[in-house]
Order: C-alpha cells, then structure tokens, then sequence
C-alpha cells in the first residue's frame, strides 16, 4: 500500500485514466445533496497548458531529438495538485521562500530587477486594495438590489419602478407619522382594483406576495442548480476546508461568483428565513481567488494563494456587517487555518477598504453600512447581567437545539430521496414561509428590518407598535423618555413577536442547506432579537409597576429611563449568533461596532460567553464544524486536543494483513515498472528507496509529478522507451552500452520528506499534521521505512476514536 488518494473515493476515480480531474463533473456532496449538475471549469489548474492525460498506457512515443535536463529546466505541471487534494504546506512555502531568495539576489544585479522586487513586495497590498474595491463594490449592489426586490413583493413605486419604498417617499410631502403612506407608493391591490381597504384587497396583496416570493426562489434554486452548484449554502465550512489546504476546483471560480451575487439578491428577497452575511464572505473570497489570477506569486503558488483568501474573508464580513475589525477577528477566530502576521495587517488593509468602498455606494441612504445600525446612550445597571446572562443561556440552548435539528434534517436530505428534489424542497419551503409571514407584520418585513426595528430605542416620534406606549407625562429632557406603561400596540406588539420567534426557529432549521445561498448569521440574530426585546419590555413594565422593589430601588427612581428594551434586544442577538456559531471575540467587537456602544461591551461578552459555555455542554461543535463532519471534509481542527494514547504506528499503513508498502527504488526500476506501478494504484505519491531489501529510505514523489515528468520526456527526450531506467541519484547507474537511454528524474524528488518513527505518539503526529499543513509522514523504524500515515489516516482514526464512522471523511 502507498499514500492513499487524499480524495474521494468513488467508482471510475481516476482507476483506469490518469486524467486531471479538473472537469468538476464528479458527483459532490456540498452542503446537503449530492450535487450532480455538471460543473463548468471556471478556476482553472495551474497545468492547463499540458492538457490532459487520456488513458495513458506506457505506448513508447518518438520523441525530438532535443535531449532535455530534467534538473536544469522545471516543467509545467510539476508540483501543482489534483482536485480534491490536499496541499502540501511545507512544500509550498519552501518553494516561495526560494522564489523571494532569488529575488533578492537579483535585485542587486540591476536597476530593471530592483524594480522588479519592489513590484513583488508591493503586489500583495496592490491585491488586497483591488479586492477591498471590488467586495465592497458588490456588497453595494446586492444590498440595494435586495432592499427594492424585498419591497417589490409588496408594491411599486409610481414615480419610478427602480425607488424602493423608503426611497419611493422621501420626495414625498406626508407628515413624518404617514411617511409610509405616501401616494407615489401603491400596494398591488390599489394598482389592480383601485383601492388597498377591505378583505378582497388584502387577498389580493396577499397572493401577489406569495407569488413574487416563490418567483425569487425559484429563479435562485434554478440559476444554482443549472450553472454553478457551488454557489448553495453559506460556502463558510467549504471557504475554512479551502483554507485549511484542501482543493475544490471551481468553487470560487468566476460563474460562482457571479450565480451567487444573483441568486444571493433573489434569495433574501423571496423572504426566506436566510441572510446574506454569510454568503457575503464567500462572494469575497471568489474575488480574492479570481484577482489572484493576476499576479504570478499568488497564481503559482497554492499556499500564498490562501494567505490572500483569509484576508478576502475579513473583507467579507467588514462589508456584511459594516465592522472592519470585526471581520479581521472573525478571519482569525472563525476561518483561517494559518494567519501569519503579515496576513493580519492585509486582511485589515483589505477590510478598511471594502468598508469605505460600501461606504461610499451609501446603500441604505443613512450613511451607515448595515440596515440595524443603532446608538443607545443609557448607561445599564449591574443587576441588569442577571437578564443578559439569562439571554446568554437562551442563545446556548438555541444555538445546540438548531445545530442538532438542522444537522439531522441535512443527513435525512443526503440519505433519502429528498436531495433529488431541491427545486420542489425551495418550492415548499418558501410556499410555506410566505404563508405563515403575510399575517404577521414582524414576519412580512426583511430579517434585517425586523433586527433594526427590535434594537431601536422608542423616542417621541416613532410610530411602531412597539413604541405605543401611554404618554402621560408633562416635559422631558432631550430624548430620554421615562419608563411608561405599556399601551394597547405594546401588547398587540409582543403576541405578534412570540409567534414570529416560534416561526423564526423553526423555518431556519428546514431553510439552511437548501440549494441557495444561505446565511446563518441574520436569522439567528432575528431569534435571539426577537427573544431579548420580549424580555425587555417585561423588565420594562416590572420596574414602572414595581420601582419600589428591593432590585430597582437603588437605581430606579418613578420618572426615570431605567430599562432600555432595545439594549436587550441586541445582547439576545449576540448571545443566539455566539450559540450557533461558537464566536466569542469577534462577535462581541462586531455587535458593538454594529452598535457604536462601547459602553456595552460587558454585557455583550457575558451574554457571549454564556451562551458558548451553554451550548459547548451540549454539543462541541459550532454550526460550520458540524457542516464540515456531515460533508466529509478533510478538515483537522485545530481547536480540538487529542487526548489518546495510540503510537504512529497503530494508525500507519500497510496494517499486519495487508500487501507491503508500495515504493519506487532509486536507480533500478524501469519506465515500464513505474508505469504499472501507477496504473495499478490510486495513491498519489510514492516513496523512493535505495533497494527492496534494504528498504532505506531515500525521498518521496508524487504520482502527479511522475506522470507528468515521462509522459514529457516520451516526447521530448530522445531514446527514451519502457525499457530506459528511471533513477533519482545524482549520478546515473553504470550500465551497458547497448542499454536505452536513462531517465534523470531527481528534480522531482523530495529529498527532505518528514519522517517519524513508529514509538512516536499520536498526540505529537497530529500536532505535526496541524501545524505544519502535512499531506502525509512517513513512518521509520531503526533508519528502515516502515510505513505512512496519510491526513485521511489522522481523520479516521479521530473519527474511530470518537465512535464516528470512520469511512464519513472525505466526501461521503
């Protein structure tokens, strides 16, 4: 046995052809159902100029006469990966440190290649700078985009078709409390049957509003299905299985890019219960990936190319959330699998620039970057943390229930029929939302108008229900209002709240993982908003009728503005984001740069922190790590510890009853050998030895490599036939004369391959694999090759431990 194919492993996969599987018409298992849509090849390996290799049989080929110096001249192709392939960490920055080496070197030679350096030096800012542009160019339309198709389910506007409400109103001359009534503004009743009053008009808006909203979804489920499969879901679980070294040719390719900024305005605008942060930094990291295209360093190169990505993904939630250093946090906290400094001064670069791009567009005309930007000024009282840890342990038990529920209702859709049927589930789905929203005024509104609405403080003017509070007093200082009784639309207010909070939680469960782009962060917040404004008003009302109380005597005087139901509102959005996701830091520097309170930051992190220690009780993982389980991704966390006491090699391969270990020798194997070697495998690397029975260990080669390498010198090379003998020395093996000519292959070796031995714990062995990026570690016993343990290996035998079905990993 050799290295077994860090890939899926299907019937037809690369057995019998050594094609380059870069067509992407394999059947993939993304987010939910097997996705057989033939893909297009939008992110193009970095072999394309070598062509496939169909069915490649060892046929002897004539060459030129041009002989060739494998060391001297490296080939195209060498050194790239296969799709689905891990790459190798080490290897990669190995290879730039000796690109930058040379480099400088040159640089002292002449003023042209001075230049040159400072260019490359210079190029990553130049990078980060385009993707900043163009992230937050594309935040920009999706989100007027979204705002008017949101509102066109509703109405339209007279004056023109393109104004959303809001817009459609501000040319208006209504007074400020009927500035939604404005008569340029017609619902679809009054422009059918003339008038919007009465049970026949309601129907009407009623069905027309069901109608737009499967309309929405439809289109989306359609453009997803039918060119570019990749853009379903929220894409984060893939983006942090990309980032961890794993390869998924296409999936931030260009025709992803571009179905999933459509699909992404139709999604949220059907009125799903979905939002458009997470899809966000997927839309940001296919910039990153496509602009990489541009300069070499980052083209050629697969682990600078990441570098870029985890920048392009703080970049992302800078332009979803309006908090630059939020997204950086978040990049580092949530995402990145390696973030050496450099990248953190990038991603922030990129980040600032994405925020002041969105902030330029001015999408929601308020000079703010998000929909529920809100500042409150009132202090909150000690005793308060009792509530906020409260909502902190609601955002816990939230957070496990809807990771539990949406996991199994994902695994039911990968095993049973349902997954053949996503265009019927978005129908049903969204049939089913749009049904139970209309009545309800808190359901029909976006998610993040409805999240706006719950954060707002109620001041004089607002004409919410939620602020229809009974004003009985005489003079007020500024803007704070006291505490008041709750009038009629207070009440009506918190029913209508309750059954949305109902609707919310259970909607999202069947909504995630559809075949569209899908966030998670607005309809968690939508709970845990809703859950904390009810909680609000209740502390509200407690503290008006009971100020006497020993809890509120101290600080809470008749008159006076105690409570703000608001702050609740935002405390119960962090602590039900922090439950599902498992984000501590980055949530908390995001919801107050949302907020622009610093002053509320305590109460932000207990609610955070609560609601991570409640749901880590229940369940470890975070709603993208158990995404990224359910699919079978290569993914080693590195949050996790590994606490057994198993040797490197009760984990190694081959095992007592299997075949010894396939290997390659250094000089006395021929063409022929190695070809079949490769024809009878499916491993995609080798190790060299100095003889079978000495088994000493020499270097190791990637099949990839090896393929490439004979197939050139069948053409180039002259007098090279199955017969010639490959070897990886320095020095070609004395032979006699009539003997074909020989093949130098030791370019393509890696003479540095790491190595363990067989007593070396397995604590220590995934360390390695985690921090170094291994593909795989050879296992040696008293200088002798014993063995290998490949990623694969380390992944089934966590998931053995943990009485998971080991053969889950990799692709199911």
């Amino acid at each position: 046995m050799g290295l077994e194919v860090l890939a899926m492993d299907q019937k037809g996969y690369r057995r019998e052809s050594f094609q380059s599987s870069t067509s992407d018409e394999d059947m993939l298992e993304i987010a939910g159902a097997s996705l057989d849509f033939p893909m297009a090849d939008d992110d193009p390996p970095l072999d394309r100029e070598m062509g496939g290799f169909s069915s490649y049989n060892g046929g002897e080929m004539n060459g030129t006469s041009k002989m060739m110096d494998f060391l001297e001249e490296p080939l195209p192709g060498v050194g790239t990966y296969e799709d689905f392939n891990t790459i190798d960490w080490v290897r990669e920055k190995s290879r730039d440190r000796d690109r930058h080496r040379e480099i400088t070197s040159r640089s002292k030679e002449s003023t042209w290649a001075l230049i040159h350096s400072v260019s490359d030096a210079f190029s990553g800012w130049l990078l980060m700078l385009f993707i900043g542009l163009l992230a937050g160019s594309l935040a920009g339309l999706i989100d007027i985009s979204a705002h008017w198709m949101t509102d066109l389910k509703e109405g339209v506007c007279l004056a023109g078709f393109w104004f959303n409400h809001e817009h459609c109103c501000w040319k208006s001359n209504t007074t400020f409390t009927d500035r939604d009534k404005c008569p340029e503004w017609k619902s679809w009743s009054q422009l059918i049957i003339g008038h919007g009053e009465g049970a026949f008009a309601y129907i009407l808006n009623y069905l027309m509003y069901v109608i737009w909203a499967l309309l929405f979804s439809l289109l989306a489920v359609l453009l997803v299905k039918g060119f570019a499969p990749y853009a379903c879901g929220s894409g984060i679980p893939e983006i942090k299985t990309i980032l961890s070294g794993f390869i998924i040719r296409g999936y931030l390719g260009k025709w992803t890019l571009i179905i999933k900024t459509i699909t992404l305005v139709l999604a949220v605008s059907s009125g799903l219960s979905l939002g458009k942060e997470g899809p966000l930094v997927h839309v940001a990291c296919c910039c990153g990936n496509i602009l990489c295209h541009l300069f070499t360093k980052y083209r050629k190169n697969e682990a600078k190319r990441r570098e870029v990505l985890s920048a392009a993904a703080a970049a992302g939630v800078s332009v979803a959330f309006g908090a630059p250093i939020g997204g950086v946090l978040f990049s580092l906290e949530e995402v990145s699998y390696y973030f050496p400094l450099k990248t953190l001064w990038r991603s922030f670069f990129a980040a600032l620039v994405a925020a002041f791009t969105l902030r330029s567009i001015n999408p929601f005309g308020n000079s703010r970057l998000v929909l529920f930007y809100v500042e409150f000024h009132m202090p909150w009282h000690l005793l308060e943390l009792v509530p906020f840890v409260l909502l902190g342990i609601f955002g816990g038990l939230w957070g496990a229930f809807f990771i539990r529920s949406n996991i199994a209702w994902c695994r039911r859709r990968k095993t049973t029929k349902l997954g053949k049927y996503p265009v019927l589930e978005v129908f049903v789905v969204t049939a089913i939302t749009a049904i139970l929203a209309f009545p309800n005024e808190y359901t029909r509104m976006s998610t993040s108008e409805l999240i706006s609405e719950l954060f707002n403080d109620c001041g004089i003017l607002d004409s919410s229900k939620l602020c229809e509070y009974v004003n009985d007093f005489n003079s007020t200082k500024g803007d704070d209002l006291p505490d008041r009784a709750a009038g009629p639309g207070v009440y009506t207010a918190m029913w209508q709240l309750a059954l949305a909070l109902i609707m919310k939680v259970f909607i999202t469960i069947f909504t995630f993982g559809m075949k569209v782009p899908s966030g998670l962060f607005i309809p968690s917040m939508a709970v845990g908003a809703i859950a904390g404004r009810l909680l609000g008003v209740a502390m509200e009302q407690l503290a008006f009728y009971h100020h006497d109380w020993v809890i509120f005597s101290g600080w809470c005087s008749q008159g006076a503005d105690c409570i703000t139901p608001g702050l609740y509102a935002m405390v119960g959005a962090a602590a039900c984001l922090g439950g599902v996701t498992r984000m501590t830091v980055s949530l908390v520097v995001i919801m107050f740069e949302l907020t622009g309170g610093l002053e509320y930051i305590v109460p932000l992190m207990a609610a955070a922190m609560t609601s991570k220690w409640m749901a880590d009780a229940i369940g470890r993982e975070g709603i993208y790590d158990a995404h990224i389980r359910l699919n079978g991704y290569p993914f080693l966390e590195a949050k996790e510890e590994f606490s057994h006491k198993t040797l490197a090699m009760d984990v190694m391969r081959p095992r007592r009853n299997d075949p010894p270990l396939t290997v390659i020798t250094q000089d006395s194997m021929t063409v022929e050998d190695v070809e079949t070697i490769i024809n009878e495998t499916t491993y995609s690397g080798y190790p060299v030895v100095v003889s079978r029975e000495s088994q000493r260990l020499v270097g190791f080669v990637l099949r990839r490599d090896l393929i490439i390498s004979i197939e050139n010198a069948r053409k180039k090379q002259d007098g090279i036939v199955s017969t010639s003998i490959i070897y990886f020395t320095d020095h070609s093996p004395p032979l006699p004369p009539s003997f074909p000519s020989m093949l130098k292959l030791r370019s393509i070796l890696d003479l540095s391959p790491f190595t363990v031995t067989d007593q070396t714990p397995m604590e220590i062995v995934v360390d390695i694999f985690r921090k170094l990026g291994l593909r795989q570690c050879l296992v040696t016993h008293n200088g002798k090759l014993l063995g290998i343990i490949t990623k694969k290996d380390v992944l089934k035998h966590i998931a053995q431990l943990a009485n998971q079905d080991p053969d889950s990993i990799l692709f199911n």
